[in-house]
Formats: C-alpha cells, sequence, structure tokens
C-alpha cells in the first residue's frame, strides 16, 4: 500500500479502543500498539513526518499494511497488546526475555499434590505460582519450601507407592517426613502443602504466627515433642523467607521501580514488605529507538505484571506512563484484589525510587563496555546537535600567540570518540604580523588545511564530519566562510566556555547555542576535546618560544652558525644547560674552537656598570629568553605545516 493509500485506511477507522499491527511487505508484524482512540492514534503515523522520532519515520518507511483488533475497554487493549507482543516479538518494541527464562511453579491438582515447574501458564485446573527469576533459582526455592515443612522431593507418586519401599535419604537426613510410610496422614499432607502454597504466595509472616499460636497451645497441652516440631518448622520459614530472593519476590507488597536509559538500558524493581526490603530484580534490555522514560516503563510494566500469578498491592513508578489506570485496573481483575500502580511525588517512596534508580544504573554500567559508552554518547551528541548521524571523525581547532609573536594553531583529531593522536597537526601562523588576530590566524589555518587535502595530501584525509572550533559564534562562523570557499558542508560548532573556562556549551554559526550540561556523558567528552585542543596548541607555542629564544641567545656568538646552534638546541635544549654545560661536552657537541668561543660568552667577566647619580633607578636586567625549562608535556605526535 501507498502512504496515501495508508493515511486513507487510517482515516476511516472508529474513535473506539484497540490494538493495531504494523507489518511489512513479507507480512511480519514489526510493530504493536494499543490505542484509546484508534483512528487518532494511526493516522498520526502518517501524517507529516517532520514531528515524529527517528525510530518513528524508520518505522513508518518500513510499514506496507497494518490491521486492527478492537476492544471493549483500555485495559483489554493493554491485556492484548502485551499478548502480542510476546506472540510476534516485533523489532520495534521494547521486548524484555521471553517466557522460556521465568519458570512457573505448578502444583497438581490431585490427592497428593506435587510441585513442578513448568515455562506457561495451561487451563487444566492445576494451581500455579510466579513466573520467577530462574529455573536453577526456582529450584533451589522448591527445595528450600520442602526442606522447612519436610516434604517430599523425591519421584515417588502417592498414594501408589505408600509402602512400596523403604524411605529414602531424605527421611534418615531430616529433610522429609517419610510420607511414603503406611500409616501418614494425608490430611496432614494437605495441610502442610496448603502452609507450602502460603508461603508462595508472599504470607510467610501470617504462617509463622499460625504456626507459632498452634505451638502455644500444645505447649500448654503438655505436648512438647510436637510443640518442638512446630517450633522448627516456624524458625525454617523464618529464615527462608530472608534467605530465598526468589521468595522474597513474592513476599512483597510493594514494589519501587527504577529505570536507566545509558550505552544500556536497565530496570531494576525493589520488593519491599512491610517496609522492609525483601528482595531485588533487575534486567538490562534492549530500546529499538529514543523513547522517553515513561515509555519505557509501559512497555516493560505490562510485560512484567500482565503474566504473573502473584501480584503486590502497590506498584510505585518514577515517570507517569500514559496508562497506570489501565494497567491498576487489569491488574486488579487478575489479583481479584486492589492493585494500586502510581507515580509518588515526594517523602520516603519518591526517595525510594531514587534508590531504585541507582540500582538501574549500576547494573548498567557494570555490564556495559568502554566501546559501548563512547558510542551511546556520538548518539547522544548528534541527537544534541542535530546531526543526521553519529560523527566519525571530529576535528577541533585553537589558536595561541605569545603577544605578536610566536602565533601557532592546533588540530585535534577524535575518531570514534577517542583522540587519534598519529593525524594531530599543527601550523606556524605566517600571513599574520604586528599584532595577534585570533579571527585571521583561525582563517589561515582551515585554508591551508583544506588545500593539503584538496591537493590530495593522505596526511590531512579523510575530511572531518565535524568541526569544532575553540571559541564563540564569530570563531564558527570565521570556519564556516573557509569551508564555503572550499564547497564544502561541514557542520560547525564554537565551543563557549563558562567563567572557570570550561565549555558549557556548542554555538552554530548562526548563533543558535546548545546547551551539554544537562548530558553528562556529551558534556564530559565535550570538555576533554577543548582541554587537548588548547594543550597542544600552547604546547607548541612555548615550544616556538624556546626556540627563538635559544636561537637569539646564540646569535650573538662568533663562529656559531645555524646547524651549530641546532646542533646546541637539540643537545641541551635550554640557555642555561647550555651555560652551566662544562667546556668537554660543549665541544663534543660543536668543536673545540666553537665551544670555547661559546664557553667565553656565557663566562666571560661582567664589565662594571657606571656609577648611577645619586638617587637614579637602577634598571632590571632582561635577558630575552627564559632562564630555566618550561614543564612542555609531549605534543602527541603531528608534523608542524
Amino acid at each position: 500500500m501507498t502512504k496515501d493509500e495508508l493515511r486513507e485506511k487510517a482515516n476511516d477507522l472508529p474513535l473506539k479502543p484497540g490494538v493495531y499491527l504494523m507489518m511489512d511487505k513479507t507480512g511480519k508484524v514489526i510493530y504493536v500498539g494499543k490505542a484509546k482512540k484508534l483512528k487518532n492514534r494511526v493516522s498520526q503515523y502518517f501524517q507529516d513526518s517532520a514531528s515524529h522520532t527517528l525510530k518513528t519515520r524508520r518505522m513508518v518507511s518500513e510499514v506496507d499494511h497494518f490491521d486492527t483488533i478492537f476492544v471493549s475497554s483500555e485495559w483489554e487493549a493493554l491485556v492484548l497488546e502485551n499478548s502480542l507482543i510476546k506472540r510476534h516479538m516485533p523489532r520495534y518494541n521494547i521486548l524484555l526475555k521471553d517466557d522460556k527464562g521465568y519458570p512457573f511453579v505448578r502444583v497438581s491438582k490431585a490427592a497428593y499434590p506435587r510441585f513442578s515447574m513448568v515455562n506457561r501458564l495451561t487451563g487444566d485446573g492445576a494451581r500455579y505460582f510466579g513466573p520467577f527469576g530462574g529455573r536453577s533459582e526456582t529450584r533451589q526455592a522448591l527445595d528450600a519450601v520442602c526442606a522447612a515443612l519436610k516434604l517430599p522431593t523425591c519421584n515417588r507418586r502417592f498414594p501408589k507407592d505408600i509402602g512400596a519401599e523403604r524411605p529414602c535419604l531424605n527421611y534418615h537426613m531430616g529433610r522429609c517426613d517419610g510420607w511414603c510410610r503406611p500409616g501418614m496422614d494425608e490430611a496432614d499432607y494437605r495441610a502442610r502443602m496448603e502452609q507450602a502454597e502460603q508461603l508462595l504466595e508472599g504470607r510467610s509472616r501470617q504462617l509463622v504466627r499460625e504456626i507459632t499460636e498452634e505451638m502455644t497451645r500444645e505447649a500448654e497441652a503438655l505436648h512438647f515433642e510436637r510443640a518442638a516440631v512446630l517450633r522448627d518448622r516456624a524458625n525454617a520459614i523464618g529464615a527462608l523467607g530472608k534467605k530465598q530472593t526468589v521468595i522474597a519476590g513474592l513476599c512483597a507488597d510493594t514494589d519501587i521501580w527504577g529505570i536507566y536509559k545509558g550505552a544500556k538500558c536497565c530496570y531494576a524493581v525493589l520488593h519491599m514488605e512491610s517496609g522492609n526490603l525483601a528482595g531485588r530484580e533487575t534486567e538490562i534490555f534492549a530500546v529499538p529507538g529514543d523513547e522517553s522514560e515513561g515509555e519505557m516503563l509501559a512497555a516493560i510494566t505490562a510485560q512484567y505484571y500482565l503474566p504473573r500469578a502473584l501480584l503486590p498491592h502497590e506498584i510505585l513508578l518514577p515517570a507517569e506512563t500514559g496508562s497506570c489506570e489501565e494497567l491498576s485496573e487489569a491488574l486488579t481483575q487478575r489479583a481479584g484484589r486492589k492493585v494500586w500502580v502510581h507515580v509518588p511525588q515526594r517523602g520516603e517512596k519518591a526517595e525510594l525510587l531514587t534508590l531504585a534508580r541507582k540500582n538501574a544504573a549500576e547494573e548498567a554500567e557494570r555490564a556495559t563496555s568502554r566501546e559501548e559508552r563512547r558510542n551511546q554518547t556520538l548518539v547522544l551528541l548528534a541527537r544534541l546537535t542535530g546531526l543526521p548521524q553519529p560523527p566519525g571523525r571530529m576535528e577541533s581547532y585553537d589558536i595561541s600567540n605569545t603577544g605578536s609573536s610566536e602565533i601557532v594553531s592546533s588540530m585535534v583529531v577524535y575518531q570514534e570518540g577517542r583522540p587519534l593522536k598519529s593525524a594531530y597537526r599543527r601550523f606556524q601562523i605566517r600571513d599574520v604580523t604586528g599584532h595577534p588576530d585570533d579571527y585571521a590566524s583561525m582563517r589561515e589555518t582551515l585554508r591551508r588545511r583544506f588545500q593539503r587535502a584538496a591537493d590530495g595530501d593522505e596526511k590531512f584525509l579523510p575530511l572531518p564530519d565535524v568541526l569544532l572550533i575553540d571559541g564563540g559564534q564569530v570563531h564558527a562562523d570565521t570556519a564556516r566562510q573557509v569551508t564555503e570557499e572550499f564547497g564544502l558542508s561541514i557542520p560547525i560548532f564554537g565551543m563557549v566556555k563558562d567563567d572557570r573556562h570550561r565549555t558549557r556549551a556548542l554555538v552554530t554559526p548562526e548563533g543558535r547555542e546548545i546547551g551539554i550540561q544537562v548530558n553528562q556523558a556529551v558534556f564530559s567528552l565535550i570538555g576533554q576535546i577543548q582541554e587537548e585542543t588548547h594543550r597542544f596548541a600552547i604546547t607548541y607555542n612555548r615550544s616556538a618560544h624556546r626556540k627563538n629564544a635559544l636561537r637569539s641567545a646564540l646569535d650573538e656568538v662568533p663562529g656559531v652558525g645555524p646547524k651549530r646552534r641546532e646542533a646546541l638546541r637539540r643537545k641541551f635544549g635550554s640557555v642555561k644547560a647550555i651555560r652551566e654545560a662544562p667546556l668537554e661536552e660543549l665541544a663534543a657537541v660543536i668543536g673545540p674552537a666553537a665551544a670555547e668561543k661559546t664557553f667565553l660568552h656565557f663566562h666571560a667577566p661582567a664589565q662594571p656598570d657606571p656609577a648611577p647619580e645619586d638617587g637614579a633607578d637602577l634598571p632590571e636586567e632582561e635577558t630575552g629568553f627564559p632562564e630555566e625549562d618550561a614543564d612542555i608535556p609531549e605534543d602527541g605526535g603531528g608534523e608542524a605545516d
């Protein structure tokens, strides 16, 4: 179907609740959504795409046709949407792990009911608990419940196997009461199973109270052996609630949600029982687009709770999802009691939401590699600046000068978010003399850089995806003028600094300022690039200043020409080192005759100045060169141009 045909079909839909399925040319479902009014929601996809997110534009571009299912209420749409997502696993929906990772506990419907693990619910009349976190943890939880209540975990079937064989090792170890022995009370077995079901329902405290009351009655009746058995059982159940995280999740009366979106996304659910933390669940999941926190929560909470047989009384979410009422109604009907889903704004509950988010963030960061973090930062940078895709090669430029002399510039390259030091370049400014002019210096630098690229110089290829200029709008506009001279269209941003000389924002040549402080990862990356560019520029400036100072000090030495001056500069590095060097070391570099002249030049006795008149000021000493080496870090490679 064409876009016009899709729009016409969407406009013919009724204003009723339902679910829609977007399909590609092969008939595969690529997205499932729900709506209070299908006509309004579905028709939005095929209107002007300017307001759509990148994910929505991509999805719509693949839609060949769509189908709809009408329901009677919004909460029915929520339940149906979740069911269809699980069935079709569409790639443009947020997907959690499928049900194979979440086993249920089944209690058979028989005279002697037994526990078993199954992958999904069926309408066979048996009772189900779960889903739980994993098969291994679920098996451990069941073994712990059975051990606490002395229930069988062997393969024997009752009543068929009663009296057929001797009791197994579990009976002799005290882990089972030996229900395979003749004469065991069937009513007592059923009572124990009901207590086990109470544990799986999250009523461990109530069960402990009931057993404790029974123990007290038995002790008052002087049935001390029976009272001791009940005491041990109550202690075992109390310890079980503390040790088994799988059970703790079902014991909760409140679930607190936290969600984090970075290079990887993660949710954390804190299970609280009577105000105490009983357990925690976390899961890393994939997001197919740039969904907001509320949109992610709406998708995840429905998938998380709708398959569950047991539900908490209260669910706290960190953001409004737009479907809290529908989810609350659906869960209330499933639980047979009120389940309250809401977003607390203040107080202790809001503080718990912060704790849950920290748990989600820590889990996501642990599971994220450095490369994934860098890639996500570039994605966020592209989103903030409006770039069509994350930048691969970014070049940053800065100018440094010492007054009107030693005007130099630096070119720093970041490839995939990392410094590419072999591609660094530095320039001595030739055309700006007399007084510093940062704009003219930047213009000369970029012209030479792009001319070298136009001439095919591999040292200046490939061209950058983004230009970052140390400065404001005028600096960025200067760079834009140069790129237009060469017929290039490269995104350009000036790096605007705050009072502390830190980059606080980016600015376009047109003057549009883009705040980057809202995103810590992008803020850190741009700040790092700005500092590295400044370091490389000022390092080159200092190096040029030292060379000029050294050259001027040696110019006055007779018999020391350019080659010998260069040899001394390379060997000693500074005027101070040359002055302090013994004659033998100087001779080893420039020969005995030139060495002697150099030594005498720096060590000749000073001629006394004429005595000043009374009251005259003594002039300050001016050396024209630094007395000591400057602290200069490595320049990181590259070549002077």
